[in-house]
């Protein structure tokens, strides 16, 4: 008569301690289901970034290897454009009568844009700033290869940085187009280069939760690479069309 008490209170157990585990595992479903818990005691939204996440749990924000890969190679990009217009710059004003490798023609002529005031805005040639933004650009695109990960804070450094890079250089554009009346193809390498990393920074700092916008916005960063190209096609355009007649010059026929 004793055996049968026995199985009916082990049996008794078990359903109770299934019940607990169900109780228990609704809890941990609750916790970690349409808001959850990446760390203890940390709630996140359910389409919020991945790398957003870690990066409250370390401490920093890193990115992928692709993002890596095009800091530091537009950053050498833009770094040799930049230091070959400095150098040039540098032999212009040690002798007056020097012609900049760049300037081919009345059109093609970096020497008539290194000559005016557009060409030193803040006192000094700018391409000293595009040596020492590009420099850096180069280094973060290293260190994030590198496995490196930032505090917000420098994120937004990065953001304010291309952002002002990206208004110089349309200011540049409307200058060279419109008033100074000629071309530099270095500087027109540092255009397409500029707007490829604003465009780079600012979809990836939407993505990693840096910049405010949510799905939506992450939803149109994905579309960056087009954005991209489509900037640099407009301005593109721009230029064939101011400088139509010197262009149609180097059609066949």
């Amino acid at each position: 008569m004793t055996r049968p008490a026995t199985t009916s209170g082990t049996t008794s157990g078990t359903t109770s301690g299934a019940a607990a585990g169900s109780v228990t595992a609704d809890r941990e479903h609750a916790l970690t289901g349409p808001v959850g818990l990446s760390e203890p005691g940390e709630l996140h939204e359910p389409d919020e970034p991945d790398e957003q996440i870690a990066g409250r749990a370390t401490g920093g924000i890193g990115a992928g290897a692709g993002f890596g890969w095009l800091l530091v190679v537009t950053g050498a990009v833009g770094l040799l454009a930049a230091a070959t217009l400095l150098v040039e710059k540098i032999l212009l004003l040690q002798d007056p009568t020097y012609v900049p490798s760049c300037s081919l023609n009345a059109v093609i002529s970096c020497g008539s844009i290194m000559n005016t005031a557009q060409a030193e805005v803040f006192g000094f040639p700018n391409p000293i700033m595009g040596v020492a933004g590009f420099a850096v650009v180069l280094t973060v695109g290293a260190a994030l290869l590198a496995g490196a990960r930032f505090r917000r804070w420098f994120w937004w450094g990065l953001q304010l940085g291309v952002t002002f890079g990206i208004v110089f250089v349309h200011w540049l554009v409307v200058q060279s187009l419109y008033r100074i009346n000629a071309l530099c193809p270095y500087c027109m390498v540092v255009w397409v280069v500029t707007i490829t990393l604003f465009v780079a920074v600012t979809a990836g700092n939407v993505r990693r939760g840096v910049l405010p916008g949510g799905r939506a916005a992450r939803e149109v960063a994905d579309f960056a690479p087009t954005i991209a190209v489509g900037w640099v096609l407009v301005v593109a355009a721009l230029v064939v069309t101011r400088f139509w007649d010197y262009f149609s010059t180097l059609l066949p026929g």
